[in-house]
């Protein structure tokens, strides 16, 4: 019997930096999740869901009100308990904790302490890939979204992004879980697909103790 590929891992990074494609990519991906004869349903979970208003675009887990911080960190231990009672699973992870991090400190002021959540994933394996590109790589990224994107408007300041992304790297910084950046400049999901998988492989992420 083929040991079981069971792989956590977090992807974080500003917007443009095709987070969710590359989730895409890994969740079909051989070395991530086996041979696959047919595709089923991804274990693909986002931060960036917006499940605190009944709008699009609305709030949710990274950009929640602070009278919704309660309903936000409850979010987050509920989250962590499934992972804990799924931990023989693989989950990939669109934008988490980081992503909080980083956009209240920039938005609201607050700075959040998510040592508490790490220390829970820690022990079950998960890993932080945090997506990056160079700041003049974010102009043909940003025509690539324009033709699909149903909210362009939040695509206007690019300058916005290159901030996030500084910030971001210093959240990591922080962060007691396996970490490390990719870089998406030229585009190439297939490319950092592979580099994730590879990165895995080698600490052992793959699999679970």
């Amino acid at each position: 019997m083929n040991k079981k590929l069971t792989p956590k891992i977090i992807l974080e990074g500003t917007r443009l930096t095709f987070k969710t494609e590359i989730a895409f990519a890994l969740n079909e991906h051989p070395g991530f999740v086996g041979p696959r004869k047919y595709r089923y349903h991804s274990p693909v979970i986002s931060g960036e869901w917006c499940a605190f208003t009944n709008f699009p675009w609305g709030r949710g887990l990274i950009n929640f009100n602070r009278e919704e911080e309660g309903m936000a960190m409850e979010t987050y231990d509920a989250w962590a308990r499934i992972f804990e009672l799924q931990r023989y699973y693989s989950w990939i992870v669109d934008r988490f904790h980081l992503s909080t991090k980083v956009y209240q400190k920039k938005y609201e002021g607050r700075d959040y302490d998510f040592n508490w959540l790490e220390k829970r994933l820690l022990p079950l394996g998960f890993h932080v890939a945090v997506l990056t590109r160079s700041d003049e790589s974010f102009y043909a990224a940003r025509e690539r979204r324009l033709k699909v994107s149903g909210n362009p408007s939040q695509y206007d300041n690019i300058g916005i992004f290159m901030e996030e992304q500084e910030m971001m790297r210093t959240a990591a910084s922080g962060s007691i879980l396996p970490l490390r950046e990719f870089d998406i400049s030229d585009n190439d999901l297939s490319r950092v697909a592979d580099e994730i998988v590879d990165w895995m492989r080698g600490t052992g992420g793959l699999y679970s103790n």
